[in-house]
């Protein structure tokens, strides 16, 4: 059991939950990028790894802290041949279900991760294992879970929750959330929460 189920971080199935078998799984990498790329998991398991300490913050009203495991951004896109016209980036959830945009600016935080692991364990189904996004920069909603497709874009788009009403940017604004690691409430100055 992983630490996000022992501290009750609620569990979004937004587009619906999508059963996933490794061994018939890919990411699918295309749009404008000069060759498409089709990554198994063995080949992503193999990738070089990192651990980072950051929040995934919630636009519901809460935040987690943890220790996040995968492949950082920064060095996936070296596996890439991006055209320069690509500004923005669009995840895909296995089966089509969910999808967000964001812009490659806010990808070049170095804790940008395609996460696997947390805290030692894999991350379950319900919180968007085999593999998901971890944006801490912005609003969890931007972390799409059970990523399936990247495509590089060249303009902003839309998304499951943007196009419910939820901001484009996904930028976490300033006001208060639940720290689910100690059980209360606290201010966030908005932007990345790195102040507790």
């Amino acid at each position: 059991m992983s630490v996000l189920k022992d501290l009750g971080v609620p569990a979004f199935k937004a587009g619906g939950m999508p059963a996933i078998d490794l061994k018939n799984y890919f990411l699918s990498v295309g749009g404008l990028v000069k060759e498409e790329k089709h990554f198994s998991w063995a080949e992503i398991s193999a990738m070089p790894r990192s651990r980072v300490n950051c929040r995934l913050t919630s636009v519901s009203g809460w935040s987690v802290r943890a220790d996040w495991e995968g492949i950082p951004w920064n060095d996936f896109l070296r596996l890439i041949l991006v055209e320069s016209k690509a500004n923005y980036v669009r995840f895909t959830s296995a089966g089509g279900g969910y999808s967000t945009t964001v812009s490659s600016k806010d990808l070049e935080n170095p804790r940008v991760l395609l996460a696997y692991g947390v805290n030692g364990s894999s991350i379950e189904a319900e919180y968007g294992g085999p593999l998901r996004m971890v944006v801490p920069n912005l609003w969890g909603y931007k972390s799409c879970k059970w990523l399936s497709e990247i495509e590089f874009i060249d303009q902003e788009e839309g998304g499951y929750w943007e196009d419910r009403g939820y901001s484009r940017s996904g930028l976490i604004e300033p006001g208060f959330t639940l720290d689910i690691n100690t059980k209360t409430r606290r201010p966030i100055k908005g932007g990345e929460v790195v102040e507790f």
